[in-house]
């Protein structure tokens, strides 16, 4: 099973997973997408390289992630879907039956104040994010932390899971959003 939080960056994602993995009956992984970023070297990268290298990097996760689960194990997953090639890969690697796709929403002033408290994030990344990260409007749960806890969301999830709907938002999006894997890496991120 694959629990794909996706919500802006400081929405609260590493959060509800940092409370669901105790609740949780069976061990499962929790892999945040920026633990991916944090594992690259600090070498510099050539402005002009840095989209493949940013590219290849999610990639990576995203069959990291697909990999995880295909051995059999359970996987939280903690994503930013702020570019449509993102969801597309995602659906296009992992098996759309076996994710809760989540979405993680949070008002943009809470969203504001959190990356002023945080200071590791540029003053209105989440905000700049939001229309895509939700572009694709199809999620099986949706929890908002800004009126919620993250234990609450977590809690919620939990709850969630033994009743998940066939067929998943992931199947469903599969549906709408076909995807070819690319047989060579675009230049872009």
């Amino acid at each position: 099973m694959v629990v794909f939080l996706n919500g802006t960056s400081s929405s609260g994602k590493s959060s509800i997973a940092a409370e669901l993995l105790p609740m949780l009956d069976e061990p499962y992984f929790h892999l945040p997408v920026d633990a991916f970023h944090a594992m690259r070297s600090r070498v510099p990268v050539p402005p002009d390289a840095l989209g493949t290298v940013l590219h290849r990097t999610w990639q990576g996760f995203h069959r990291a992630v697909a990999g995880m689960a295909a051995a059999g194990n359970n996987v939280v997953v903690d994503h930013v879907l702020s570019a449509e090639w993102r969801l597309r890969d995602c659906l296009a690697v992992l098996s759309a039956p076996d994710v809760v796709f989540v979405g993680v929403h949070c008002d943009p002033a809470e969203l504001e104040r959190r990356e002023r408290e945080r200071g590791d994030r540029p003053a209105g990344l989440a905000a700049a994010q939001t229309a895509q990260v939700h572009a694709h409007g199809v999620y099986d749960l949706e929890c908002d932390t800004g009126r919620s806890t993250a234990r609450a969301c977590a809690l919620r999830i939990k709850e969630f899971l033994p009743h998940r709907p066939r067929p998943t938002a992931f199947e469903r999006l599969r549906e709408r959003l076909p995807y070819r894997l690319p047989e060579h890496l675009p230049e872009q991120g």
